[in-house]
């Protein structure tokens, strides 16, 4: 956070800078404007009188200054000096002489005294030497480069406190979300990966980071929880068969038995190994979903078309197993059915819950609807089957567990937590309603590729 705070601090010094230096360059460059333009104005008026001075004679009594189709100045005062060669004042007509030494005895010249600037040049006329000067107020830079430079004070002031605040407020409504995010993070570990970030519904940066953290801690969760579902049903449920085949082999081997004897005890052996080997590939194919599967080579899918790949492979593995597929709710924009995912491992998931569908009921047929929403396409899977007891329902995602009335029905308890890892790292949500006697409803919702 002390990076944050540098960095921030460091924004507004240079904005700070910027804006003061903008203020002095557009005073400067006004000031500068100002004053050629004024100069300009003199020596028009200094070259009116030299040229009057060099029709008339300047000593002569009624000798007076006169322009045409030119205004006077703000206390325009027009003077005319004759000096000799060592820079003795001979004739002064209008000169304060105390600007005598200031002036330029060779050339043109401009400069500002006090408020007044001067405009002055050399001439010759007869063999004798002038200078001819006028001299004025500028009133633009009396009065209005003073209101310009009280405006920019106040504007640079009112700049810096602007800055000022707009920046603290960035601190307050960026700095600190993203502060409130770490102390977030910090909290999460493996022992509460169950914990996620809030998120809001606009639609800012900040948000869009929540939530894609919140989808990462979603395949993380699942990884882990498929570790420790491995490690822990691996020692459950291997351990039986294994029992089973080591129990049959020592009892056969205990002492000399018949040719049928062995054979039997063979035959229970083989069965087990039998047993064993769908568990062990049961629970490694549940094992590659949280692992291999994470995302890195997902494109997009539509759902529609993984449903009907789908039905093909249920009917492919059982002839007995009916689907019957309700498309009517299909939206005219066939972007709203395409997802972000894997089509192998979402036919996965479709098809072990249809194939469920159609094994707990007994007319063996599952009903499929897919519709659309603005961001999510969801897809309804029902049954007219034996339904689960309410007391099972919590359990049903846990590996291996089978709902108490399911005896009579083969299965290894691994189809739904596979269909629910996968449809959980593809950022969806799978939830399931049952009423005993009467049926099962699997409800499955995933965002849509606009929702991105």
């Amino acid at each position: 956070m002390h990076k944050y705070n540098r960095t921030l601090y460091s924004l507004i010094a240079i904005l700070i800078v910027y804006t003061v230096s903008f203020v002095i360059f557009i005073f400067y460059s006004i000031s500068n404007f100002a004053f050629t333009d004024f100069y300009k104005r003199l020596d028009l008026r200094r070259k009116l009188a030299a040229e009057q001075m060099l029709n008339e004679d300047p000593r002569d009594g009624n000798f007076k200054w006169t322009y045409e189709h030119v205004e006077n100045l703000d206390n325009q005062h027009n003077f005319i000096v004759e000096f000799d060669q060592e820079n003795n004042i001979l004739y002064n007509n209008g000169l304060d002489l105390k600007l005598w030494d200031n002036l330029n005895k060779k050339s043109n010249a401009n400069f500002k005294i006090a408020s007044k600037f001067y405009s002055t040049d050399v001439y010759k006329k007869d063999g004798r030497m002038y200078i001819i000067g006028v001299s004025a107020e500028n009133y633009f830079y009396t009065h209005h480069i003073a209101y310009l430079r009280n405006l920019l004070f106040i504007s640079l002031v009112l700049g810096v406190l602007f800055v000022t605040v707009v920046s603290l407020l960035v601190k307050r409504s960026f700095l600190r979300p993203i502060n409130g995010i770490i102390n977030e993070v910090e909290k999460i570990g493996s022992e509460n990966l169950f914990l996620r970030l809030r998120e809001t519904e606009d639609k800012s940066v900040l948000n869009k980071l929540a939530m894609t953290f919140n989808r990462m801690l979603a395949r993380i969760e699942t990884s882990f929880e498929t570790q420790k579902n491995f490690i822990s049903n691996a020692s459950h449920e291997l351990n039986t068969p294994l029992t089973s085949i080591i129990g049959t082999a020592d009892l056969a081997l205990s002492k000399e038995r018949s040719i049928e004897e062995y054979q039997q005890s063979l035959t229970k052996i083989i069965t087990s190994a039998d047993n064993l080997e769908k568990k062990t590939n049961a629970l490694l194919l549940l094992a590659r979903t949280g692992y291999e599967n994470n995302g890195s080579n997902f494109k997009p899918v539509r759902i529609d078309q993984i449903i009907m790949d789908a039905d093909l492979t249920v009917k492919a593995i059982n002839e007995r197993f009916h689907i019957k597929t309700d498309f009517t709710m299909l939206p005219e924009d066939s972007m709203k059915l395409k997802v972000i995912g894997s089509s192998a491992l979402l036919q996965l998931a479709f098809s072990n819950i249809i194939s469920n569908a159609c094994k707990y009921s007994a007319n063996h047929t599952a009903y499929v609807a897919l519709g659309a929403l603005e961001d999510s396409v969801i897809v309804l899977i029902k049954d007219e089957g034996i339904g689960i007891p309410e007391q099972d329902i919590p359990y049903i995602f846990d590996p291996y567990f089978r709902a108490s009335n399911t005896g009579n029905f083969s299965g290894y308890g691994i189809g739904l937590p596979l269909a629910r890892n996968i449809i959980r790292m593809h950022n969806g949500k799978l939830n399931v309603s049952s009423v005993l006697a009467e049926g099962t409803t699997v409800r499955i919702e995933f965002p849509t590729i606009s929702s991105f």
